[in-house]
């Protein structure tokens, strides 16, 4: 599918979300879109370890709350599971490191920015609940669209929506 987040904005503004403008784009992927998967954790990763290395992610979207916590939750390793297991993007509300290597590997990953300190083993991490960070509420199930002009969800998937062919 081709699609721009600014098309998508035009043509279906008042059934979107759009994200502050906090992230940036630290994946080999410029642009993508998934269904979202979601996962909250207090600097623990091991969940999501698990969901990205043994789970098929069907170019779903894995979307995380850190909390806060200053550490990285994603870097090289967790990138290449990403990869090999089908998953569209990872957009983290939280840091990430191994950025040079994460270039490179083309599944899609924005975060906050990047900080050394890998996560540490705290408290149980909860899946498939609603998030929401940087004004944008985060169910599983609906849609994520990223590029470089932002992140934008819808409740439907965009795929069949021509937005220049509807709005010029």
């Amino acid at each position: 599918m081709s699609f721009s987040t600014a098309d998508l904005c035009d043509c279906r503004g008042d059934e979107i979300q759009i994200a502050d403008p906090v992230f940036r784009q630290y994946g080999g992927a410029e642009h993508c879109f998934g269904r979202i998967r979601t996962i909250e954790l207090d600097e623990d990763n091991s969940e999501l370890v698990k969901m990205l290395r043994d789970e098929e992610g069907h170019g779903d979207i894995a979307v995380v709350d850190v909390k806060g916590a200053k550490c990285a939750v994603v870097g090289d390793t967790l990138m290449g599971y990403a990869h090999k297991n089908g998953w569209s993007a990872i957009v983290i509300n939280g840091y990430v490191r191994d950025t040079k290597i994460t270039s490179d590997i083309p599944v899609g990953l924005w975060a906050l920015g990047t900080y050394p300190l890998k996560s540490s083993k705290k408290a149980p991490a909860r899946r498939d609940v609603e998030l929401t960070f940087a004004s944008v509420t985060f169910r599983p199930g609906e849609y994520l669209y990223a590029d470089h002009d932002g992140i934008v969800v819808m409740r439907e998937n965009a795929v069949d929506i021509d937005c220049k062919e509807q709005c010029g």
